[in-house]
């Protein structure tokens, strides 16, 4: 349950979100409530695996879920849309922390050759709360209001708190701070905090830049060059500190040594793909074939029940063969198929197939992902199992932001070329004003 309320309040935005920002008048500000809720549990993914090797799992699993009711209550009685943006920075953070202890505390407790099992149920959880979020959010909205839309949970999530409360063990994780006798303040010293620091401000800046140029600012704007700066420094300088230290917050062998790094960057690319698609197919059917907002997610719902289907399915798969090549392989076959499909539509080609275009790229992510998740763990040692999972989480999340990014970048782009040369007529300056106001509004 803490994974499915975790992602549903990580998707809520995507369908309530207009109803927040009209409230408070700040329709300008509609990016910052998603940009803040990832902002912060991107850069601080890694943090926890390597943090919960040192203090133990537990303390910081209980710690995210306290934290998430927190926020999520602070969003329910927040009075400006500044300090509800706050609330989804820190809502953002304790979902991080409630994520990466779920996974690696499931990778504690349960042995590889029968992890896939419990790797089915977890992507259900996954599915189901990603889909509830995103279908619902402007549902509940409507009916209850959306400040009530945030109350509900917090029963919930104080119900998940008193029972992880009472059934978490807390032998879970190396304890460093307990088995080498120095405590948890000189555990701590000995923590890689230059190198945490820089993946942080690298990860943060990276994902600013990115989610706000050619979205919210122009690319030319100062503030998204300075944080693109920023990052390419701050990531540069990252590698250099993370080769020398003793126990890195991610350790640069992974991501250079086979199939580790394969299947690391084989997510963080596969993520960029299946974003590009989910970010612009509600766009393509409401902008050409003229959908309703209602009618194009509808549209969106039957990859989502075939994503959650093939990664429940692959759980089972992996429990049963002990493969996982011949899922990573058809997975990625199912996502390049859909890429090309899509890629190939032809003007005037019927809904429904454009809407059947959409299932493979979601297919191929429910086979894939699962197992790369599994192959991960089944090629590293116990000690580096959590912070390998915690990498893996942020590769995948940064493909989520590259791919929104450059898929827009490109989009804009080619919507102001394909206008000059397409609209002709009486009416084209006004079309062309409309696209300007368009942009002038999101910014």
């Amino acid at each position: 349950m803490g994974y499915f309320i975790a992602l549903f309040d990580s998707t809520l935005m995507a369908s309530s979100h207009p109803v927040i920002t009209s409230y408070f008048h700040a329709s300008n500000s509609a990016s910052w409530l998603s940009t803040a809720f990832l902002l912060t549990s991107t850069s601080f993914q890694p943090l926890f695996g390597r943090m919960s090797d040192t203090i133990g799992r537990r303390p910081l699993y209980l710690a995210g879920l306290l934290c998430l009711a927190a926020a999520t209550a602070w969003c329910a009685l927040a009075q400006t849309i500044g300090s509800f943006i706050v609330a989804r920075a820190f809502c953002g953070l304790a979902a991080a922390g409630v994520l990466s202890m779920g996974g690696i505390m499931v990778n504690d407790l349960v042995s590889i050759e029968v992890r896939g099992t419990y790797q089915a149920y977890i992507n259900l959880f996954y599915g189901g709360g990603s889909a509830a979020g995103a279908a619902f959010g402007g549902f509940l909205c409507d009916r209850i209001g959306w400040r009530m839309t945030f109350a509900i949970q917090i029963p919930l999530l104080l119900a998940i708190f008193v029972n992880a409360y009472f059934t978490t063990p807390d032998s879970l994780g190396p304890h460093l701070a307990r088995t080498s006798g120095l405590g948890i303040i000189d555990t701590i010293k000995g923590f890689d905090v230059f190198g945490s620091f820089l993946l942080t401000t690298s990860v943060a800046f990276l994902i600013l830049g990115f989610n706000l140029g050619g979205n919210v600012l122009p690319w030319t704007h100062p503030f998204v060059i300075v944080s693109l700066i920023v990052a390419t420094l701050s990531g540069t300088l990252l590698i250099r500190v993370e080769l020398r230290a003793s126990r890195p917050v991610m350790p640069m062998q992974m991501l250079s040594s086979r199939p580790r790094a394969n299947l690391v960057f084989n997510n963080f690319l596969a993520q960029i793909g299946i974003n590009t698609i989910i970010f612009n197919a509600p766009l393509y059917f409401q902008a050409v074939k003229l959908d309703t907002p209602s009618q194009s997610g509808f549209r969106l719902a039957a990859p989502s029940v075939a994503l959650t289907v093939c990664g429940v399915s692959a759980g089972f798969i992996m429990t049963a063969t002990g493969r996982m090549k011949e899922l990573i392989v058809s997975g990625s076959l199912c996502m390049l198929i859909g890429a090309i499909c899509l890629s190939s539509m032809w003007d005037g080609v019927p809904t429904w197939l454009a809407t059947i275009f959409v299932a493979p790229a979601s297919i191929g992510q429910g086979l894939s992902f699962p197992a790369s998740s599994l192959a991960v763990l089944a090629t590293s040692s116990q000690e580096d199992q959590a912070v390998m999972t915690s990498t893996l989480i942020l590769w995948r999340n940064l493909g989520i932001v590259m791919g929104v990014s450059i898929s827009s970048l490109i989009v804009q782009n080619a919507l102001s070329g394909y206008l000059g040369q397409l609209v002709t007529g009486d009416d084209k300056d006004e079309v062309r004003c409309e696209k300007h106001r368009g942009e002038r509004w999101l910014r």
